[in-house]
């Protein structure tokens, strides 16, 4: 059952198929002199360097002023995250870097799928990240995520090519679902605004204060 489960995931989510390898870096020395340095020049510089795609957030703002000590790269790039408050995420492909302040927070629904088999496919496909969180909310057959936009990027799309399987698996022949209301409430600041069937409300309502970002509310058949 889970050889059928992956190849469907494959199937469903395409070029994620190709992602996920680890970011493998030399261990020797990165020299890197700069007296006064646009960050994200220097970063895109450290990527062309040692032959890696790199996509910087407009968010990733800074100057670098004075001479970086000579580090192995992997600590080169942590020393940066660290000084100018970054996140970064490899998908296998592209080094994805972008400000900490752009961390995004999702509420997914898992129905019909488990939280096990979520994760089982999360790591399969080496999404995962132990830096990032991903984790169940009890009883209420959700999952809280939580990291940067590529890393939430890729789980709501695993989350969506699994239940797309399942789904396909259930009713194999194409027979007609009952419709079910898509609801999605986004968060920008101190108000929200619930989105429809892909259309807001005309009215944001007020919200307690809350961290930029989107919850998907379960979907609700209509009666």
């Amino acid at each position: 059952m889970k050889k059928v489960l992956y190849v469907g995931v494959f199937i469903c989510l395409g070029a994620i198929k190709a992602l996920g390898a680890p970011l493998a870096l030399p261990s020797t020395p990165y020299s890197y002199t700069v007296l006064d340095q646009d960050l994200a020049a220097a970063l895109q510089e450290f990527g062309n360097n040692l032959n890696i795609r790199v996509d910087i957030s407009t968010g990733v703002k800074g100057r670098i002023r004075g001479r970086m000590p000579d580090l192995p790269p992997r600590e080169f790039l942590e020393r940066l995250t660290n000084l100018y408050n970054l996140q970064w995420y490899y998908d296998g492909l592209v080094l994805y870097v972008s400000d900490a302040h752009e961390v995004q927070s999702r509420l997914l629904v898992l129905s019909p799928i488990s939280f096990d088999a979520f994760k089982a496919a999360l790591d399969a496909l080496n999404i995962s990240d132990d830096r990032y969180l991903v984790r169940a909310v009890p009883g209420d057959g959700l999952v809280f995520a939580s990291g940067p936009p590529r890393f939430i990027a890729l789980v709501e799309q695993t989350l969506k090519g699994l239940v797309a399987e399942a789904q396909a698996r259930r009713n194999p022949h194409g027979a007609e679902q009952p419709p079910h209301e898509s609801v999605l409430m986004l968060f920008r600041g101190s108000s929200s605004v619930v989105v429809r069937e892909g259309r807001p409300n005309d009215v944001p309502s007020p919200a307690l204060s809350h961290q930029d970002g989107a919850v998907h509310a379960p979907d609700t058949g209509k009666k």
